[in-house]
């Protein structure tokens, strides 16, 4: 039995030569897949998420409360953060502690003003490819969907360092 094992152990070296040889060209189209794959669950996420806050907010949940519902799931989940806003822009319920207001002007704010047609009305979902954000520079992917109750942005985020792991 060890002599079956080193011997599978020694094709293991050339098998994985081969892959990498094979497959090592396909990385930047694999990669973009597998931001298209994460976009599609995330969305699905931000849907349960604009769900659960109309509902919480219905039956009366504090802000408070909803905001530790957010950081346990995002502490137990690929989801890294949650900003939901109200129909002003300002996200009021996140998991992060970080005050922060979207903006409609793109010049003011590149990477987090097209997430504003989903409190206008003129969008349902966005999807954002992983870039650098305002407010540290670091790169997340987005995705956002509008509220369910009223207008708003309901957006999760994921670290590009986590996308795909």
């Amino acid at each position: 039995m060890l002599n079956f094992r080193m011997r599978m152990l020694g094709l293991l070296g050339p098998v994985l030569l081969l892959s990498l040889l094979l497959f090592g060209s396909a990385a930047p189209s694999r990669a973009a897949g597998c931001e298209n794959k994460i976009a599609r669950h995330m969305v699905g996420e931000a849907m349960l998420a604009a769900q659960f806050v109309a509902a919480a907010e219905k039956s009366g949940m504090t802000a408070s409360a909803i905001n530790a519902a957010l950081k346990d799931i995002a502490a137990n989940s690929a989801i890294q953060e949650f900003w939901i806003t109200d129909s002003s822009g300002h996200a009021y319920l996140t998991n992060t502690g970080i005050d922060f207001t979207f903006s409609a002007d793109p010049a003011k704010q590149p990477q987090a003003s097209v997430f504003w047609p989903l409190i206008t009305g003129a969008k349902k979902v966005v999807i954002q490819a992983a870039r650098k954000r305002e407010i540290d520079n670091q790169i997340f992917k987005y995705v956002g969907v509008a509220g369910v109750d009223k207008p708003r942005i309901v957006q999760v985020g994921v670290s590009a360092a986590n996308l795909c792991k």
